[in-house]
């Protein structure tokens, strides 16, 4: 027997019509992902940030002796070319530098500068708002139990079979 509640179409004034699966969990994490990204990249757009700008300057702030590209694309999930076109637009307006390692000859250290680190600190005031309005949704309880189940989702798709 079909499940009902398994597809929802959208409004007929949508162009294309589209369909939209209800029921399926990667379906509905992925929108909640899209859904903060959205409410981030407006918070940021003031900064003329876009969030992953912002998470590199983050990153970039917790590791004061700079990061590779490579490492910055593998924390910030994102392939290198990505990385590379971030890591250009952040010089680009001096919120970051570029330098040669001091441990390897062919690496690259992307290091935050003064300017960098100003605009984190008023990006993050931002970013933070919308975590905080989003945990605010959410009773203590219901918070810890929404975190241990994301947490336990990413350790079962971690796994190798």
């Amino acid at each position: 027997m079909a499940d009902t509640k398994a597809t929802k179409r959208a409004p007929a004034s949508s162009a294309p019509t589209t369909t939209v699966v209800t029921d399926r969990l990667g379906n509905t994490i992925k929108r909640a992902e899209q859904a903060l990204i959205a409410r981030k990249t407006q918070a940021l757009r003031q900064f003329d940030l876009t969030v992953p700008q912002y998470s590199v300057l983050l990153l970039l702030s917790l590791f004061p002796g700079g990061m590779s590209a490579a490492q910055l694309a593998r924390e910030s999930m994102v392939t290198p070319q990505t990385m590379s076109t971030v890591l250009t637009n952040l010089e680009k307006h001096g919120l970051m530098e570029r330098e040669p390692s001091q441990l390897h000859q062919k690496v690259i250290v992307n290091k935050l500068t003064k300017a960098g680190r100003a605009v984190l600190k008023k990006a993050d005031k931002e970013a933070l708002r919308v975590e905080d309005g989003l945990k605010a949704e959410f009773s203590a309880e219901e918070l810890e139990r929404f975190e241990n189940y994301l947490e336990r989702a990413i350790e079962k798709l971690g796994e190798t079979r």
